[in-house]
């Protein structure tokens, strides 16, 4: 995601809050990490104010541009800069969606946005078990 997104990112991050509340204290053992598509803009100092504004444990990640593009691929996240209407302003299209890792680090979900806290916490449940 962005830090400068104005629906999508800030939507699934409030989400993610929240399923760290349902999870109790199980989200002791899970790490949110949310992984900007907006080097540019997203700087560690941003990224460092943005994702732990959500749940002191979230933490915020960036690459420079070629490092982005190589993770982004390796992923199959879509990302894409459009112009905005003023000199040098843009947004960013991107995958709506997030990877949940099981303990061992291997890629176990891809959860679509908007899918619900309740559902996500069961799943991460299922796996930390």
């Amino acid at each position: 995601g962005y830090t400068q997104c104005p629906d999508v990112c800030p939507t699934t991050m409030v989400e993610m809050s929240n399923v760290m509340k349902e999870l109790g204290p199980d989200a002791d053992k899970v790490q949110v990490l949310f992984v900007t598509v907006d080097p540019e803009r997203d700087t560690q100092e941003v990224l460092s104010q943005y994702a732990p504004a959500f749940d002191k444990r979230f933490l915020g990640l960036r690459g420079d541009q070629q490092q982005t593009e190589k993770v982004a691929k390796e992923f199959k996240v879509f990302y894409q800069k459009v112009p905005g209407k003023q000199p040098g302003s843009y947004t960013m299209d991107h995958t709506a969606g997030s990877y949940v890792f099981d303990p061992q680090g291997r890629i176990r979900l891809f959860v679509k946005h908007g899918q619900g806290p309740q559902t996500l916490a069961h799943d991460i449940k299922l796996l930390l078990s």
